[in-house]
Order: C-alpha cells, then sequence, then structure tokens
C-alpha cells in the first residue's frame, strides 16, 4: 500500500484540524491503518488505529476524547480529526498501513508490525 497524508498545518490551542490519507493498493481494505505522530527530539508514538471494516478503534491515552479516526475504503481514504489541540499535539504525522495486523494498536507503541509508511505532515499546535 502506498499511502499519501495531507492536512497538517497551524493552528491555535484548543483549535481543530483533519488530517487525511489517501492510499493506493488492493490491501488497503484489508488493513488495518494507523496513525503515528514523531515530535522533534522524540521516539515515534501510536496515536490511533482503526481495523478494517472500521468496526474496531484505538487511542493513544492521551489523544482520548479529542481525536477520531475513520476510514472510507470506497475511496481509500483514512482521516484523523483532532479536536481541543494542545501545544503537546505538536508532531508530524504519519499514517500507516498493517497488512498482515500484526501491529500494536497501544499508548507506547512505535510502529512495530506496521509495512507500509507515508511521508508525514506537520501540525504545529501554537499561539
Amino acid at each position: 500500500v502506498q499511502l499519501q497524508a495531507s492536512g497538517g498545518g497551524l493552528v491555535q490551542p484548543g483549535g481543530s484540524l483533519t488530517l487525511s490519507c489517501s492510499a493506493a493498493g488492493r490491501t488497503f481494505s484489508t488493513s488495518t491503518m494507523g496513525w503515528f505522530r514523531q515530535a522533534p527530539g522524540k521516539d515515534r508514538e501510536f496515536v490511533s488505529a482503526i481495523s478494517s471494516n472500521g468496526n474496531s478503534k484505538w487511542y493513544a491515552d492521551a489523544v482520548k476524547d479529542r481525536f477520531t479516526i475513520s476510514r472510507d475504503n470506497a475511496n481509500r481514504m483514512v482521516y484523523l480529526q483532532m479536536n481541543s489541540l494542545k501545544p503537546e499535539d505538536t508532531a508530524v504525522y504519519y499514517c500507516a498501513a498493517d497488512k498482515l495486523r500484526l501491529g500494536h494498536y497501544y499508548t507506547g507503541a512505535t510502529g512495530t508490525g506496521f509495512d507500509s509508511w507515508g511521508q508525514g505532515t506537520q501540525v504545529t499546535v501554537s499561539s
């Protein structure tokens, strides 16, 4: 699966952004999809994931109740709606595909098991 993330930008604290990830490839509809982020000087970290049919969703503790992941299999898209953004959400956000469902979908996971990655989109939360 080839992935391309978009939608990042500069937003004030408390604001909202929606990230999009477009996918190319036949395995998209059977892959668990995830979002990760990496802040300067820090390791990449898990943000959220969604199962292939959209019925199961996972969130890191830091974004629970603020971020919402969704997907549109017909159009091969994954979205991350981010509300109530905080300065600590500033990072490069990456979408990733887990074709074999070997990934880890919990707070602290760093991307193990995800086999395809997009190029990242910068999110900056600052006044």
